[in-house]
């Protein structure tokens, strides 16, 4: 009789504890700060020690349709990104190493340094939204919360610490259940709305047996040219070490 007792009182008490997950989760990270739910965040579009992959790119600009494969190698937020198709650009490089950028293709002597103009135009700007370090570059100047999809987000206006990052101030919109972001849009130092980009997120990684999300698809949009849509799928994934010389400005071209 006492062993039936036992196990009346056990079932409840599992109920409760299953009830009541959710509401413990929702405290742990209501406890997160602002820079720790950006930091979150950041990890689940590929902030990581070390880490490649594919980028499969099809975009529409000035009413051309172009279509590129990179492989990107990256550690945290530098990167190194080699076209691999189409053929009239297998060779080309774009190095992206504490916000500043380079490129180089076959044929040139040395990199040729991207100013902070040139990461505003067409596949510069692309990879620059890519590698953006919302945590590191941009502090929280004011936070709401918003519904985006039906999706309770945390919105956080962000602004650069400092003008070495390419756009003074981001709209940021992470998913509250599941710290990743939905949707950035990108302003220029003068206040209009350059770009914006929304994130899915597909692919997943197993970290010490914790499966957690990954970004799979990004689509940038033009907010001057509407037309002009830019989606990137990432592919092959692939954690390894990353060595130094990876981000060596003078191997790139070589």
């Amino acid at each position: 009789m006492k062993h039936r007792y036992t196990r009346l009182c056990i079932i409840p008490l599992a109920l409760g504890l299953l009830l009541m997950a959710p509401l413990f989760a929702g405290q742990a990270r209501a406890e997160m700060s602002p820079k720790e739910i950006l930091s979150k965040a950041d990890e689940a579009r590929g902030n990581a020690e070390g880490m490649e992959w594919e980028i499969d790119i099809s975009s529409i600009e000035g009413g051309r349709q172009q279509e590129r494969v990179i492989k990107v190698t990256a550690r945290t937020f530098n990167c190194l990104a080699e076209f691999l198709e189409p053929s009239n650009v297998r060779g080309e490089k774009m190095l992206m190493l504490d916000r500043n950028m380079w490129f180089t293709k076959p044929g040139l002597s040395k990199p040729v340094p991207i100013s902070p103009r040139q990461k505003l135009l067409g596949g510069a700007a692309n990879g620059d939204i890519a590698s953006t370090n919302y945590a590191g570059d941009y502090k929280v100047v004011h936070e709401a919360s918003d519904v985006l999809n039906g999706e309770a987000c945390y919105l956080f206006d962000l602004e650069a610490i400092d003008k070495k990052a390419t756009y003074d101030r981001i709209k940021y919109w992470i998913s509250k259940e599941r710290i990743i972001g939905l949707k950035a849009e990108f302003y220029t130092v003068s206040g209009k709305l350059f770009k914006s980009a929304t994130f899915e997120y597909e692919n997943h990684t197993n970290v010490g047996g914790d499966v957690r999300p990954l970004v799979s698809r990004m689509i940038i949009t033009s907010a001057v040219i509407k037309e002009d849509i830019t989606t990137m799928r990432y592919r092959k994934i692939v954690f390894r070490p990353v060595p130094d010389s990876t981000f060596n400005l003078n191997l790139l071209a070589r």
